[in-house]
């Protein structure tokens, strides 16, 4: 019965002395997730070109045959569109909402025509443009955010360093703009 009590008594210490850890030690870690280093990368609604060392912000493209660029966005105000043209053998966007969860992703063998146009937008945002879609984004791929921030990693390969210019180039050159409501 005491190694019982005992047993239960340490159990009890031990789960407390956690929490209390847990607790003391949160305030370290806040501010480091995904979403709040890709907000710290520069303004909004740009894409940055990540380099192979970790920047000020904390983000840095590990892998040296790929390279990354990021975009942090909002569509509270008015949806985003994101596109991007080139010559690169391979490209790959992912969408996550602010807690980091997967919204979308695709890359360009599941593209119209190779090309990336998404428009990621809140469902209101959404059901307002399909009522009276421009033409100009009829073959454009329609997001829906269910929360209003978020962040894009677009990534393209450079498998050799004849490569690293038009990669460079595509992410660069890559839209993660506001549409505009007109």
């Amino acid at each position: 019965m005491l190694r019982v009590f005992f047993a239960l008594l340490a159990g009890l210490f031990g789960a407390a002395l956690l929490h209390l850890v847990i607790i003391l030690a949160l305030p370290h870690f806040t501010g480091r997730d995904a979403a709040t280093r890709v907000e710290a990368e520069g303004d909004p609604n740009n894409f940055y070109l990540l380099s192979s060392r970790y920047d000020e912000a904390g983000l840095a493209n590990g892998d040296p045959f790929v390279r990354t660029a990021v975009c942090s966005f909002d569509v509270s105000e008015a949806p985003v569109h994101f596109t991007a043209k080139g010559n690169v053998p391979f490209w790959s966007i992912a969408i996550y909402d602010r807690a980091s969860n997967e919204v979308f992703s695709m890359n360009d063998r599941t593209s119209v025509g190779g090309a990336l146009d998404v428009l990621a937008a809140s469902p209101i945002q959404l059901t307002d443009l399909r009522k009276n879609l421009p033409q100009a984004l009829e073959q454009t791929i329609m997001v829906e955010m269910a929360h209003p921030e978020g962040y894009a990693v677009l990534r393209t390969l450079a498998p050799q360093s004849s490569f690293d210019e038009a990669a460079r180039a595509f992410l660069t050159e890559a839209g993660c703009d506001e549409l505009d409501a007109r």
